[in-house]
């Protein structure tokens, strides 16, 4: 899978271990950056990563700032983009289960290197439920998306 990567400086060494992680599993990570922990604007990396996403050049997207709603905050932002911020593996479960999550955002100052990895690797390895009310909620969700967000060209 390819999976779009992008981070703020408070986000560099999580986002480093979750990149290095992804590719000894043999996923294909896109890294927007940054690369350092210089203060830097988060939406100047994680915009771009969001957007490769929408376009389908990336099948899903990890971003990690310093709380994780920064990130999510911009994502969602973009036709197309169901960003989640998790904080355990039930919430990242839950976000690939019930919601299909395209997105995930983790809080680099907010949750330490272990428990982040088994965010990523409950949230990577969950699939959406298929029961018919799961379904229509995310297709509700959805149409909201498709009623005012404009595509992405």
């Amino acid at each position: 899978m390819k999976i779009a990567m992008a981070n703020d400086h408070a986000g560099t060494q999580l986002k480093n271990q979750i990149k290095d992680y992804l590719e000894a599993q043999g996923h294909e990570v896109k890294d927007f950056g940054t690369y350092d922990e210089g203060a830097c604007d988060l939406s100047d990396f994680v915009y771009p990563a969001a957007l490769a996403v929408a376009k389908g050049e990336c099948e899903r997207g990890i971003f990690v700032d310093g709380v994780g709603y920064g990130s999510a905050l911009i994502a969602n932002k973009i036709h197309g983009i169901y960003a989640a911020v998790c904080q355990d593996p039930f919430c990242a479960q839950l976000s690939r289960e019930h919601t299909d999550s395209n997105v995930l955002c983790i809080g680099g100052k907010i949750i330490g290197s272990a428990i982040a990895m088994e965010i990523v690797k409950t949230w990577m390895a969950t699939e959406p439920l298929t029961a018919e009310k799961y379904r229509r909620r995310v297709q509700k969700v959805a149409d909201i998306n498709d009623k005012h967000c404009v595509p992405v060209k």
